[in-house]
Order: C-alpha cells, then structure tokens, then sequence
C-alpha cells in the first residue's frame, strides 16, 4: 500500500508540474500574440496618423544630405553620391519639396545656372550636386513631382533598391562588413546609409501590411 501511495503521489506531481509547464506555454502564446497585435495596431495608428512617414522622410532626407555633405571628404566617388540626389528628391517631405519647387526654388536655380555659366571660376565644386537638386526640384515634371513621389510602392522601391546599392558598395569599398564598421568615418557612413533604408521599408510594410 505505501509502495502504490508513493507511485500515486508521484505521477500526481508529475501531472502537475506538466499541468504548470502547458499553462506558462499557453500564457506565453497569449502574450505574443498580445504583443504582435500591439504592434500591428500601432503600424495602423501611425500610419493612419500620417506622423510616421512624415518623419521617416524627414529622418531619410537629413541622412541623404549628411551623406551628401561627406561626398568630398570620405567616398571620393561621384556615383555614389550622385544616387541620392533621386533618392532626395523621392524622399523629401512634402512641405520642403512644395517650398524648394515654388519661386524660392526658382531663384536658387537661377542663381546656380548664372554662377555655373558666367562665373565658373568662383563656382565651387562641392556646390554641384546641391546645385543638380534643385534644378532636378524645379524642372520635373509634373508626372514625377505628382504621380511617382506620391505612388508609395513605386517611390519606396526605387529608394530601397539605392539604399541596398549604396550599402553593399560602401561595404565592398571598405573592405568587408567589419572594416565598414570599424574604420576611420566607416560608422558614419554606414549608420548614414543604413538610415537610408528605415523609410523605404517602413512604406512597403505598411503598404503590404
């Protein structure tokens, strides 16, 4: 009798401690689903607020300019850099491209086209990309200005896919993922390219969401 007691007394804390360990499992699925939904609402929120995109942009295009501002300095490479002046262009926040596309715009393109043909002498270099930018701002048509920044796969796409060239060349340059992270100016790069990509990837996983 006490042998068949003890069996009893132990299989009976065996199913307990089993009976625990599904509990914490199941409380644990619940938590995550909790959380995946918390997320899912709050992307939703966000979005449907209109303050995350906006800041993203504004977050993407401060790291394009940053980038663009170490063109002469650490890449030395005008590809390179010439690629952002699109992905700018794309990624600006709507309030600064209406500003730069009205008559302000105008008149720093104007200025930019006079300094570049008369006095080319006094026109620096470091000026002609900025320059491109807002030429690039006011003469675009009205089916770039309008129809592609607004399609938010097309213009997400085409600023993911210079974000990802931009990397793996700057990676490759570097020579190797470490050395992009631990040489001289390699971080700033790097974390500056990288901050390229959060906008075009939050847009499609908003937009596929």
């Amino acid at each position: 009798m006490g042998r068949e007691a003890a069996i009893e007394y132990l299989a009976m804390k065996t199913d307990g401690a089993v009976s625990g360990e599904r509990l914490i499992q199941s409380d644990l699925r619940e938590l995550g689903a909790a959380a995946a939904n918390l997320a899912s609402h709050a992307i939703i929120l966000t979005s449907s607020l209109g303050f995350g995109t906006t800041f993203f942009k504004f977050l993407a295009s401060v790291a394009a300019i940053y980038l663009l501002i170490l063109d002469r300095t650490n890449w030395k490479t005008n590809m390179l850099t010439a690629l952002l002046i699109p992905y700018i262009f794309l990624s600006l926040p709507s309030v600064l491209f209406k500003f730069l596309r009205g008559d302000v715009g105008k008149w720093i393109a104007f200025i930019t086209v006079v300094l570049r043909l008369f006095f080319p002498r006094r026109f620096p270099d470091w000026l002609e990309l900025p320059g491109s930018l807002i030429l690039l701002l006011v003469v675009a048509p009205k089916i770039l200005a309008n129809t592609v920044r607004d399609s938010t796969v097309v213009g997400a796409v085409i600023c993911l896919v210079i974000g990802c060239y931009l990397l793996q060349e700057h990676i490759r340059a570097s020579g190797g993922f470490r050395n992009s992270f631990t040489k001289k100016h390699g971080v700033s790069n790097s974390i500056g390219i990288i901050l390229l990509l959060v906008y075009p990837t939050w847009c499609l996983v908003l937009k596929f969401l």
